[in-house]
């Protein structure tokens, strides 16, 4: 619980931080402090406004990208279409984010959220403050290529350092190093169950089993290998730990 009370007041933070890093006006603050040009009710329609990003905030700068990829290769891979279920994949995915994301939300709280409630900093330092420990996480998996192509497409000045990097350039970077990351692996989980896809088809063409499916056959066997090599402690304990 005291992990989800951290999380939440970030999640509601980290749409304004985007906002910001993306030259948008942000019209609340404590006391006052900022931006105190709108209304009340116009303050709680921006922030609502922002909450509607939270959804793909969550898909785009976590880990949860990745999981879902890998979960979802995974699935077909084993010939399970609806096995596990949907909101089991995404369940286990957004948990496991939680889980990766912890420190660098617990450190956005406590170096922005914090004072920023006791009313010691402004929002717009609060912002900047709050973007620095999720800008060190997406460069640590952003790859140098995908920032590039990025910086070209928006022909911004070429950063001196990763502290120029806006954010409006490490996330789309991220979500293009996440995704080929995540087709990687997934290309991966495929190859054990693509042997046996081959050698059960094999085995039934040269008996002359045309009619019979191979996949039917073939379901079966590669459930029973996943089973035995303990695959989904394998599958998540990979996936958490390429993360740190």
């Amino acid at each position: 619980m005291r992990i989800l009370f951290r999380l939440l007041p970030t999640a509601v933070f980290l749409p304004a931080a985007l906002a910001a890093q993306a030259s948008l006006p942000v019209p609340f603050g404590p006391s006052g402090r900022a931006g105190a040009a709108l209304s009340l009710p116009m303050q709680i329609v921006f922030l609502l406004t922002l909450l509607t990003l939270l959804p793909a905030a969550v898909m785009s700068v976590t880990p949860f990208l990745r999981i879902t990829v890998v979960l979802h290769f995974l699935r077909q891979a084993l010939g399970a279409q609806t096995v596990p279920s949907n909101q089991v994949l995404l369940g286990l995915a957004l948990f496991l984010s939680i889980l990766i994301m912890q420190p660098v939300a617990a450190e956005m709280y406590e170096k922005a959220w914090k004072p920023l409630e006791k009313n010691q900093i402004t929002v717009t330092q609060a912002l900047e403050r709050g973007s620095r420990p999720l800008r060190t996480f997406l460069l640590r998996f952003a790859r140098e290529k995908d920032i590039r192509l990025f910086v070209e497409i928006t022909r911004a000045p070429a950063p001196r350092n990763a502290a120029d990097l806006d954010l409006r350039i490490l996330i789309p970077a991220y979500i293009l190093s996440e995704l080929r990351a995540g087709f990687q692996i997934g290309a991966v989980l495929f190859l054990p169950f693509l042997v046996i896809d081959l050698v059960v088809a094999s085995v039934v063409l040269s008996a002359g089993m045309i009619q019979l499916p191979p996949v039917m056959i073939s379901a079966p066997f590669k459930i029973l290998l996943f089973v035995l090599v303990d695959g989904w402690n394998l599958v998540v304990g990979s996936l958490v730990k390429s993360f740190y």
